[in-house]
């Protein structure tokens, strides 16, 4: 199943709940158009407000940053992809804009780490100089099917240009370095590749921290 089959599938399920009660102000249709942002990144999102209690909506966010990530003694550049498409459920409980939401997200986020030693550094558990290292670099990444819960406010039922909120927590899983590769002169020394494991596994026990992704996003987006 395709990303853009699960979004047209998700509005689509939530057409179905357009049996409620009709909507009141404006004869709004129900239909968002709008850009998010945050720490998801940024995007499009389009949404539809099925009833007064029920509306659901669809994003895709991007974004490129830097951050550098210190493990022992070794000073790590990141280079941060974010990059997922969701979509979310929402429930108004009071028929207005404060809103519980919760989905799913397809994770394509990733850390592309690279690190070049000017001076001797411990790699597992042994020093090694930087001409034995030369660059280290590998990516981490997380769970690529991911459930986000959020709470938020976005707007009434009215037309017009609206501005909202969401914050919430997406439920990435345990990032895990998939390779760590080096290009010194221990290359492809068995010894070496040994304790660039065990260097990877200390990277990979320094993102646990990372299991739980926090989200807060804002949106301006026009209501038809």
């Amino acid at each position: 199943m395709t990303i853009r089959s699960l979004f047209l599938g998700t509005i689509g399920g939530a057409a179905l709940l357009a049996t409620a009660p009709a909507r009141a102000q404006d004869d709004a249709s129900g239909f968002t158009v709008g850009v998010t942002g945050g720490t998801l990144g940024v995007g499009p999102e389009v949404g539809f407000r099925a009833s007064p209690m029920f509306g659901v909506r669809a994003s895709a966010s991007f974004l490129d940053v830097s951050r550098d990530f210190d493990i022992d003694d070794i000073n790590y550049n990141g280079k941060v992809k974010l990059e997922s498409y969701g979509a979310m459920l929402d429930l108004y409980p009071f028929k207005g804009g404060f809103r519980f939401s919760g989905g799913f997200r397809i994770d394509k986020n990733r850390v592309n780490l690279t690190a070049t030693p000017t001076t001797s550094v411990t790699v597992g558990d042994i020093a090694y100089t930087p001409a034995q290292i030369g660059t280290l670099s590998g990516q981490v990444d997380a769970d690529e099917f991911v459930p986000v819960l959020t709470v938020g406010y976005a707007g009434g039922l009215t037309r017009g240009l609206k501005f909202g909120i969401d914050a919430g927590v997406m439920f990435q899983g345990k990032p895990e370095a998939q390779n760590l590769v080096a290009t010194g002169t221990l290359a492809t020394n068995a010894a070496f590749l040994a304790e660039l494991e065990k260097e990877r596994q200390k990277v990979n026990r320094d993102m646990e921290d990372y299991k739980f992704y926090p989200v807060v996003q804002l949106s301006i987006f026009y209501a038809f």
